[in-house]
């Protein structure tokens, strides 16, 4: 059914939950998992402290290598993406741009006592603007 899943990530170990969902559905219908890492840009940084956003793309690829190991140590395909920009727009464009399927990623759990707060994580903004399902793992 979802044969082009898209995981985006950060530079944090929280997806392994979201990693292994999506490397499941992967395996059923025989389709591939893209690990998307977005690098935030700083307005006024960009492109002039080249060196910075070197080191940031450095971190990103050794990431996206470790989480790709665990994708091939469960034999399911998998590419590894790192774009610039704004996260959740970069997210949905790229989902829209590479004819994604289903995006999977991690979502922060809402706190029943403050209901108000929490909503403005990334994984909320690409589950409203996203043209594809997005299953949102918590």
């Amino acid at each position: 059914m979802f044969k082009h899943i898209l995981v985006p990530v950060d530079l944090s170990d929280r997806h392994q939950q979201a990693l292994e969902v999506a490397a499941c559905l992967a395996r059923e219908s025989h389709g591939e998992v893209t690990l998307l890492h977005v690098i935030d840009i700083i307005p006024g940084a960009w492109p002039q402290d080249h060196d910075f956003y070197k080191r940031i793309a450095e971190l990103a690829h050794n990431h996206l290598a470790s989480l790709g190991r665990t994708l091939e140590a469960g034999q399911v395909l998998g590419r590894k993406e790192i774009v610039y920009g704004h996260r959740a727009h970069e997210i949905v464009c790229y989902a829209l741009e590479a004819g994604i399927d289903l995006i999977v990623l991690t979502s922060r759990r809402i706190d029943p006592n403050d209901p108000n707060a929490g909503w403005g994580p990334v994984s909320h903004q690409v589950g409203i603007l996203a043209q594809c399902p997005v299953l949102l793992v918590k």
